[in-house]
């Protein structure tokens, strides 16, 4: 059911004049911490998602880049997206873990791709999702694995 409200309600918003602004203001009003980033969906599908994330002193380390933890953050809500908005009727997934690649100091606009297999069915397996993140040259500043647990949901 997840899946389907999520691109139904992407889907809506993009018949109105800053829709995707719109339903990213949504998401992370539905998600706490991942709102704490500002996330800016930019393309949502089963199985791909590509989000973007403004560099601000709010995310920003002593070092003058964006923090390692707001990078993670960015790299797991584009993962969840691609993921959960192609889960079969009566699957849900969770994220039991994540892992992070640094390769070179992340700077400006940054945008998380993720495209993935998503199963077709409730069976409880686990997957290994990534969700490589780039610069506004096009440089991977980071790559991003989540973990994800899906199953059957619980009634």
């Amino acid at each position: 059911m997840i899946g389907k409200q999520l691109l139904a309600r992407w889907k809506s918003a993009q018949r109105w004049p800053f829709g995707r602004a719109l339903f990213s203001l949504l998401l992370g009003r539905a998600v706490p911490y991942t709102g704490s980033i500002r996330p800016l969906v930019l393309e949502l599908a089963p199985g791909r998602a590509r989000v973007a994330m403004k560099d601000r002193r709010r995310v920003r380390n002593h070092l003058r880049s964006v923090h390692a933890i707001a990078l993670v953050n960015l790299g797991e809500v584009a993962s969840g997206l691609a993921l959960l908005a192609g889960l079969p009727e009566g699957a849900r997934g969770i994220v039991t873990g994540l892992r992070i690649e640094y390769r070179k100091k992340a700077r400006g606009l940054l945008t998380a791709a993720c495209d993935c297999e998503v199963p077709d069915t409730t069976e409880a397996r686990e997957l290994d999702v990534l969700a490589p993140i780039t610069d506004e040259d096009g440089d991977v500043v980071a790559v991003v694995t989540a973990t994800w647990r899906i199953g059957p949901v619980k009634t």
